[in-house]
């Protein structure tokens, strides 16, 4: 069955993959009740927001200013990167692989 997915945003789009190849029950009991779409923009809101959060805390543990970004911006993006990927990271374990 082909789902309608519309404005799920990747996180939504993480989540729907995992869901279908390892949860296919989950999915089609959601398909049923005609919930999938909304749920999944659910899960992509929670996971943004999540990031969001994430990146802007573990930024100020580290001490990635934007001091640093006007003295140092290739310092500073290196280091964005790298705490938007980790922050990538502890998303998917809590929200879209579980």
């Amino acid at each position: 069955m082909k789902d309608n997915l519309k404005d799920i945003g990747i996180f939504g789009r993480r989540h729907y993959d995992y869901l279908r190849k390892n949860k296919p029950t989950v999915i089609n009991v959601m398909r049923m009740k005609g919930t999938l779409n909304d749920y999944l923009k659910s899960v992509n809101e929670q996971a943004e927001e999540m990031l969001f959060q994430l990146v802007k805390q573990l930024a100020k543990q580290e001490g990635v200013t934007e001091e640093l970004k006007r003295r140092d911006q290739m310092a500073w993006v290196g280091m964005m990167n790298n705490i938007r990927d980790r922050a990538e990271e502890i998303v998917k374990s809590k929200v879209l692989f579980v």
